[in-house]
């Protein structure tokens, strides 16, 4: 009869940490979801006079944002079908990049470039932005990539693969915003680029 009630007990116990370890995982997973929408904000005070001078001095810039791992991760489609020819696409876009490309388009003209095929990139693109135009001096250009050592002018991020936390997007904000008032981006970033930290 002991044995009895000692294994009844342990059967209650592990059942107790099964449905411990449910409202757990529950209860974090809801938490992710509530931080990756929760809404974020970056301060975007009127310009001061001096400020808006120097912004007139120099010329608007562009800013070239890589596509995959750094605005989106995509997953194609893993299950083979027959008779369906066109590849399927999933794609997971970064934390906040809604709100960013909404303060930087205010700042730069933007264009969205990705190694891969044109008709995956041009699709993709045009769900995350349709201001896409290049045609400026190299002084004037610089771009944000997780492979910073592939360009000049480049501002380096972390490579994203679907973490919902993450807020690498608004960190660069900052740098981004300070970036417009200089004549030539390449005196701040090609002599410093072995400084920079992966955002």
């Amino acid at each position: 009869m002991f044995k009895q009630i000692q294994m009844g007990l342990k059967a209650f116990l592990l059942f107790t940490a099964r449905v411990w370890s449910c409202i757990c995982y529950s209860i974090k997973k809801q938490t992710r979801a509530l931080k990756q929408h929760q809404t974020v904000k970056y301060d975007i005070l009127p310009l001061s006079p001096l400020s808006a001078h120097r912004l007139n001095l120099v010329k608007r810039k562009t800013l070239v944002l890589d596509l995959d791992e750094t605005l989106i991760h995509s997953q194609h489609d893993v299950i083979a079908r027959q008779t369906v020819k066109p590849v399927r696409f999933y794609v997971h876009k970064r934390p906040h990049i809604d709100y960013f490309l909404d303060v930087v388009s205010n700042w730069y003209d933007l264009v969205v470039f990705t190694a891969s095929m044109e008709i995956y990139g041009q699709a993709v693109a045009d769900k995350l932005d349709n201001k896409s135009c290049v045609g400026r001096s190299i002084k004037c250009f610089h771009s944000m990539d997780n492979r910073p050592g592939a360009y000049h002018n480049a501002i380096p991020i972390k490579s994203w693969f679907c973490d919902p936390t993450d807020t690498a997007l608004l960190n660069l904000l900052p740098v981004l915003d300070a970036l417009r008032f200089t004549s030539d981006v390449r005196s701040v970033l090609s002599p410093n680029l072995h400084l920079h930290k992966m955002f």
